[in-house]
């Protein structure tokens, strides 16, 4: 008896951390991201063409997409580099990219290297609003 008491004591358990784990994970779940600070530029850069070839192990990349945040999910984003840095990837070596970051406008215009936001808003034609601040459009 003590042998099937026990049994059921790890059930109960068991079941427990089971309806925890799921309640933790209904929880998570259900917030809602905090827009980024910069999500209505990078969408407007997407939006209007833009694109930033890189490479996962490049820190000028890495500064650029440390640059928008939260936002960086919003940029059209390219990744050239094969894993271990074995090469570059098909799409990146037929686009003729030679180096990272490499941004490319929808007039199919490059610049090689880290942009501000400044130089990206000027040449996308994108407006950079803080939050709070009343766009023009």
């Amino acid at each position: 008896m003590k042998k099937k008491s026990q049994v059921i004591l790890l059930a109960i358990i068991a079941v427990l951390a089971f309806a925890a784990a799921m309640a933790i994970n209904a929880q998570k779940s259900g917030k809602t991201e905090e827009p980024g600070k910069y999500d209505d530029f990078a969408k407007c850069l997407t939006e209007n063409g833009v694109k930033m070839y890189g490479a996962y192990w490049c820190p000028h990349c890495q500064n650029q997409e440390e640059m928008f945040g939260s936002s960086w999910k919003y940029v059209n984003y390219v990744e050239c580099s094969l894993p271990n840095r074995a090469g570059q990837t098909q799409v990146c070596s037929e686009a003729g990219i030679k180096g990272y970051p490499t941004w490319e406008f929808s007039d199919k215009s490059r610049v090689g290297g880290e942009m501000t936001f400044g130089q990206l808003a000027d040449k996308s034609g994108c407006s950079l609003n803080e939050p709070g601040e009343q766009s023009g459009e």
